[in-house]
């Protein structure tokens, strides 16, 4: 069984040199020693959130914190595309439910987005509250999936806003039912940025849709039948992720 994963935000490059020890301490010491029950002699692995980590041995425990002893060195494996998913607000916790999924197949950053039909409204005094959550329910579930790079949670964005990060991807994806072309017609870039446009549950408008289209996004469809807000990006995100055939420039 993977050893289990915690965070450590201050870890930095150089990681510590191998029979360094280690401590892990605040939130994530308490919940390894109290709630976890972690002892002295067993396995863990530490990371930063940001592809870096060690693996260590338990030395000892002391109260709501562990001594590592390092063992070796981990790295996130280097991928030449990065996927980036614009998660239209969704009601309920549909939102985080997606977060979480896109999360353990190894999304790079989300990108909350309020589109019209969003039945979800995000008041600036909201905002604050619900990034939070939303990056509170990636860093989780990095940890639960063992990835050492925990996704960036960005800002959320508007349409027009949308639009601009469309101009700067390397290839946009918008989800949607009535598209002619499939997942699986599409040529994907050797390296770059693949941006994914999830729509809320009520669907993305048709000025949306032209206005996205207008910006560079190719309507593609991921089922015979109509997913849930959670799902789409999900299944697109895994879609793509498990092609093997070779990549050719779009």
């Amino acid at each position: 069984m993977t050893e289990p994963l915690f965070l450590l935000d201050d870890l930095t490059d150089p990681l510590p040199m191998v029979g360094a020890h280690l401590t892990l301490a605040g939130d994530e010491g308490r919940h390894a020693a109290v709630v976890r029950r972690i002892q002295t002699g067993e396995t863990i692995m530490i990371g930063n959130g940001r592809g870096l980590g060690v693996r260590g041995v338990v030395v000892d425990v002391r109260g709501s914190s562990l001594i590592v002893e390092v063992v070796n060195h981990l790295t996130s494996a280097t991928e030449p595309r990065r996927f980036v998913a614009a998660q239209a607000l969704a009601k309920g916790d549909r939102s985080e439910l997606a977060v979480e999924m896109m999360t353990e197949i190894g999304v790079d950053e989300i990108v909350p987005w309020q589109a019209s039909r969003s039945i979800v409204r995000w008041s600036p005094d909201r905002t604050a509250r619900a990034l939070a959550k939303w990056r509170s329910t990636a860093r989780k579930a990095a940890k639960q999936s063992r990835r050492l790079n925990v996704p960036r949670v960005s800002d959320p964005v508007t349409t027009r806003q949308l639009a601009h990060r469309i101009a700067s991807a390397d290839l946009a994806l918008m989800l949607h039912e009535e598209a002619n072309e499939s997942l699986t017609e599409v040529n994907l870039p050797t390296a770059g940025t693949v941006l994914i446009i999830i729509g809320p549950e009520g669907g993305i408008s048709a000025e949306e849709r032209d206005q996205l289209t207008e910006a560079g996004a190719r309507s593609v469809s991921i089922s015979d039948a109509v997913l849930r807000t959670s799902t789409a990006g999900v299944v697109a995100l895994a879609g793509l992720k498990l092609r093997r055939e070779p990549s050719v420039a779009s």
